[in-house]
């Protein structure tokens, strides 16, 4: 039974563009896959707190020999990881924040992002441990980042995501970008805006 993990991290809920979309992905997923299970994790919902040192050497340190503190650290880390463990697909909402990926979405990747769970270096060189997974991120930007565009150096969201989830071993991945969102706040209509992006969205999870 295949599950999809739906991730969001926008902070404007009703009026975010990026969850509108990750929730048409989700359904249409789900009406393609009717015996599949869809996993939500809000990351504005999920208070994640910042990576300590002491997070850190509980992290290196053997499952077996950890203090009950050092498994109280690392309690949240290993429940977001069992989701991203189970799922075979994931879709990520994700606004462009100050030309990068919102903060909750870096503490979550800190979260995430462990030794002997998610990677290794067990033969000296790293090694991505996600493999057989698909992920689908969904970019809402106020401007326009295109490539070839003015703008196109000041995106860091998609080299970012994609060099991480690399990193960990997540290769099958689809970037579908909605550029120009600002321009819903003086007077373009929402419904014109988003629906070849909607046509788009939907007929990538069909298509999975």
């Amino acid at each position: 039974m295949p599950t999809l993990l739906h991730i969001d991290s926008s902070p404007l809920y009703g009026r975010s563009v990026s969850r509108q979309l990750t929730d048409a992905f989700a359904t249409q997923w789900k009406s393609s896959h009717p015996n599949g299970t869809v996993v939500d994790r809000d990351l504005n919902a999920t208070p994640i707190p910042p990576v300590t040192a002491e997070w850190v050497g509980a992290a290196y340190i053997p499952e077996e020999a950890r203090t009950p503190q050092q498994r109280e650290l690392l309690a949240l880390s290993d429940t977001l990881l069992a989701e991203l463990e189970q799922a075979d697909e994931y879709v990520f909402g994700v606004p462009m924040h100050n030309f990068g990926v919102p903060s909750v979405l870096k503490l979550w990747i800190d979260q995430i992002a462990r030794v002997g769970r998610t990677f290794s270096y067990a033969d000296g060189t790293p090694k991505g441990l996600l493999t057989g997974k698909k992920a689908t991120f969904i970019i809402a930007t106020g401007g326009i980042y295109d490539p070839q565009t003015q703008m196109a150096s000041f995106n860091f969201v998609e080299p970012y995501l994609r060099s991480v989830f690399g990193f960990l071993g997540v290769t099958d991945v689809t970037f579908l970008t909605i550029g120009g969102t600002a321009a819903l706040n003086y007077g373009q209509d929402r419904d014109a805006f988003l629906a070849p992006h909607l046509q788009a969205v939907q007929t990538h999870a069909q298509a999975i």
